[in-house]
């Protein structure tokens, strides 16, 4: 494998762009091919045989466009589906859960740890286990926080129905006296603001996109694939399932830069 060839990203929809974000900013020579399954979200009330399929499909694609490593940015494709990819794909597979659960406890020194996500990400119990694994120990409260991904996707970050309703969210947890929060969602990233005035100086918020560029950059440097500088910026391609105007639209709010064009594939 080539280290000139792109790393591929993939998410249910558009929140895996904060993923991208990340990566950009940590690994600025390196190329991407992001695919958005917009035809398909929400992953988290699909089943996970449904969730599976859906990632396998994405991960062959990917593949069949000569990326060097795939980078499963969907929190719910990477309880269901990481294993089983990591086992059949042919380059390096990560996900965003292992990363930001090690950040999570690094963070919380033996206190307890509250991670907030989606239904499915919650439901499957994904963010436990990997804690649990670094420390059978360490107490680990979940929440469920199905409004935020609307609320983002409608750009209310700081509006008054968006404190309210994260005020019901994390109450409870802050309550409980987590030291750490684990933003499971790639949605989440952008109301961190708002999250870490409401958690406080005793709360280490934890950018699961952060951890998993980290943790990309060291897979590439493990397998000599890094990219070299280049003397013109790298070109991404970006790709849609379905609606690629509207991703196009939304998307710059998540990656933070310019968005100019967005491919439909169709997949299934």
């Amino acid at each position: 494998m080539s280290p000139d060839a792109p790393i591929g990203v993939f998410d249910s929809g558009i929140g895996g762009l904060t993923v991208v974000r990340a990566l950009l900013h940590r690994l600025p020579h390196e190329r991407i091919v992001y695919v958005g399954d917009t035809a398909r979200v929400p992953y988290g009330p699909k089943s996970p045989d449904t969730v599976r399929r859906y990632a396998n499909e994405i991960t062959h694609w990917l593949v069949e466009q000569g990326v060097k490593t795939i980078v499963v940015a969907c929190n719910t494709a990477t309880a269901h589906a990481l294993p089983t990819l990591q086992r059949e794909c042919p380059v390096p597979v990560l996900g965003v859960v292992a990363p930001g659960a090690r950040a999570a406890v690094r963070a919380a020194q033996g206190g307890p740890i509250g991670v907030i996500g989606t239904v499915g990400t919650i439901d499957s119990g994904a963010y436990e286990r990997a804690i649990h694994a670094i420390d059978p120990d360490i107490t680990v409260l979940a929440r469920a926080c199905p409004l935020f991904v609307p609320l983002v996707e409608e750009g209310w970050l700081d509006h008054a129905v968006t404190r309210a309703v994260a005020h019901e969210y994390l109450d409870p947890l802050l309550a409980d006296g987590i030291r750490a929060l684990v933003l499971g969602c790639t949605h989440y990233p952008l109301l961190a603001p708002l999250l870490a005035e409401l958690a406080g100086e005793r709360v280490t918020l934890i950018d699961s996109a952060d951890q998993t560029a980290a943790a990309t950059a060291q897979i590439l440097r493990e397998h000599s694939l890094e990219a070299e500088a280049r003397a013109t910026p790298p070109r991404h391609r970006f790709v849609a399932s379905d609606a690629p105007d509207r991703f196009l639209a939304l998307g710059q709010r998540f990656l933070g830069t310019t968005l100019d064009h967005v491919d439909h594939v169709t997949f299934g």
